[in-house]
């Protein structure tokens, strides 16, 4: 139920969060920040989208230390209800044409109100199933939340495409873009009464029931537990690939300026495609973390998709779809997958329960803001007219990745240690042979 609960109300609450994603790049630009110049129109709507990664941060000191007071299941109902209101409000906003300053002004708040709901959402999600789940299966489990998200992904693109094949462009631009985020009374709807129904954990509410739950779990974070916060800081930059498949790739593929002319319908299929495959790729990669670690497939699965993006970013350059598709499914739906299968059980691994909440989501939000701002970045390192655009940005985000990498090398392994003793110093991890009897014994009679 914990895993059912994690996987749908993430799908839910992402699918929020990325068709904002999604109309940053198609149409934001025209429709808030009209400018003679297409690059400070691009520039500036595409910063708007690392505005909502600013307020993560901050959001996760506030939802973190209330996930580590008043439990998992409480902190995820209020990111559902926060993230639906503020989306909602998107498609109601005037554009730039009818009340001038004050539409850019709206979006940006709006969008800091989505950072600081979505603050919470994985590492409260990802706590909720770890601590749920049977000893040897935390890694298949917890990547529950993971695939959920790439399942929000794929709404977020998806509800997009019969807009577009259906309309006009004019009539997109001027009322079809809106329609997904008007829907997102259902997601709020839907999601409320799906995460109402699960239960507490049972670390949490033992807990709880010992009077042991922390006044200031965000503080013990960062004063006990602060190396490993470093290391998912680092780690968490690995959000440089879903940036430029999704973010950067589509305003290169679409946008006049970039001259590449990819039509706006068939670039929205390459996400949907990448992430179906992840959807089935996940689980399978957070079984092997079961089996063989966390480590390996984070590593290896890290510098392989940064090597992929020179690839990736070739294919849109020449306008080749089909070698596009192919290797955004390599590169996403494949490879990335042994990154993003695995952190949402290795992260919460290294805190105690009692920190749990607060140290993955600061620091996981910290990274993810960085790596938010890249969008911008690209664009203004890359402009318009640039001819080594593929180069320039494949070479930033493949640096990326090598530091994520060295972050995750550098961190204890974590899988064969008893929940109890997660995030102590020195914990003892169960010798491999007896780890694998108790796994098997977990297979035989899930929970």
């Amino acid at each position: 139920m914990a895993a059912a609960s994690g996987w749908i109300g993430s799908a839910l609450e992402y699918y929020d969060f990325f068709i904002y994603a999604t109309a940053a790049s198609l149409v934001f630009p025209q429709m808030f920040f009209p400018s003679t110049n297409p690059t400070v129109a691009i520039v500036a709507s595409l910063a708007t989208y690392g505005v909502g990664y600013i307020a993560r941060p901050i959001g996760a000191f506030v939802l973190g230390h209330l996930g580590d007071t008043h439990g998992r299941k409480n902190v995820l109902l209020i990111c559902l209800v926060l993230m639906g209101l503020s989306t909602m409000a998107v498609g109601l906003l005037p554009t730039y044409s009818q009340v001038g300053v004050w539409a850019p002004i709206l979006l940006v708040v709006l969008r800091l109100i989505q950072g600081f709901a979505v603050a919470g959402e994985i590492s409260g999600a990802s706590s909720m199933i770890l601590e749920h789940s049977p000893f040897g299966r935390r890694g298949y489990f917890a990547s529950f939340t993971l695939q959920g998200v790439q399942a929000g992904q794929i709404l977020a693109a998806a509800v997009f495409l019969p807009l577009s094949y259906g309309l006009s462009n004019e009539a997109f631009v001027a009322w079809g873009w809106r329609v997904p985020f008007l829907l997102s009374v259902v997601v709020l709807i839907a999601g409320y009464i799906i995460r109402r129904e699960v239960d507490e954990t049972p670390a949490f509410t033992e807990e709880r029931g010992q009077g042991d739950v922390p006044k200031a779990p965000v503080i013990d974070a960062l004063t006990n537990h602060w190396p490993d916060m470093l290391r998912v800081v680092c780690r968490a930059l690995m959000n440089v690939i879903p940036v430029v498949a999704t973010i950067f790739g589509a305003a290169y593929a679409v946008q006049p300026a970039y001259g590449v002319g990819m039509d706006k319908t068939i670039y929205l299929w390459i996400p949907v495609i990448g992430n179906i495959v992840a959807i089935i790729v996940i689980p399978f990669v957070g079984n092997l973390s079961d089996r063989i670690g966390r480590r390996t497939p984070i590593i290896v699965g890290s510098l392989v998709a940064g090597l992929l993006t020179f690839a990736y970013l070739y294919a849109i350059s020449v306008k080749n779809v089909p070698l596009a598709f192919i290797i955004s499914i390599l590169m996403w739906g494949v490879v990335y997958q042994g990154y993003n299968a695995v952190f949402p059980s290795f992260y919460p691994e290294l805190f105690p329960t009692r920190a749990r909440v607060s140290g993955m989501a600061i620091a996981q939000n910290v990274g993810t803001m960085l790596t938010a701002l890249l969008p911008a970045l690209f664009a203004s390192v890359a402009p318009p007219g640039s001819a080594n655009v593929p180069l320039t940005v494949g070479a930033l985000a493949f640096g990326v990745t090598i530091i994520a990498s060295i972050a995750a090398w550098s961190a204890r392994e974590t899988y064969r240690i008893h929940l109890k003793d997660l995030g102590e110093p020195g914990a003892p991890s169960v010798d491999k042979i007896e780890y694998d009897r108790l796994r098997q014994q977990s297979i035989a009679s899930p929970a």
